[in-house]
């Protein structure tokens, strides 16, 4: 019982940077604008850590994306302004999820690609084994087998 609940504590520790990214002093007056900035802050990818949003990171780098794209929100520009301004000056990778366009068409389009090929794949492979598996007929039985049946048989209906 006591190694559940320092786990549990454990667990609860480990959570709460990401809990508490947003500092107090980042946050706008505005709820509506601050609800747009924290929308926007989960679309966005820390450069430090790669595979959280600025939301979720404790890195000074995310507090700094914060803070521009809350800069940039206060000066009036709409959400796809200020995600078009962080793609200008930090690349397509700053997006969580890319923007379907030619430059990420295969990484949109290679999971579902695999996936129709994988279930052709596999549909060829049982139509051929079922095609191979009624195309060969069972051998006849030798003289051999066909007495051997029979007595098999015959031993079952005496019991029965």
């Amino acid at each position: 019982m006591r190694r559940m609940m320092l786990a549990i504590v454990a667990l609860v520790l480990l959570a709460l940077p990401a809990v508490h990214a947003v500092q107090p002093d980042e946050i706008m007056s505005d709820p509506a604008k601050e609800s747009r900035a924290r929308d926007l802050s989960r679309e966005l990818r820390c450069m430090v850590c790669q595979n959280q949003s600025i939301d979720d990171s404790d890195a000074p780098l995310a507090r700094d994306l914060r803070l521009l794209v809350r800069e940039r929100i206060a000066a009036g520009d709409s959400n796809s302004q200020v995600l078009d301004f962080l793609v200008a000056r930090y690349g397509e990778f700053v997006l969580l999820k890319p923007r379907f366009e030619r430059q990420t068409m295969l990484l949109w389009l290679l999971a579902p690609l695999l996936l129709i090929g994988g279930g052709l794949a596999l549909w060829l492979q049982i139509r051929r084994r079922a095609r191979s598996g009624a195309d060969v007929p069972a051998p006849p039985l030798t003289p051999e087998e066909e007495a051997r049946l029979a007595a098999l048989m015959s031993d079952d209906a005496k019991s029965s």
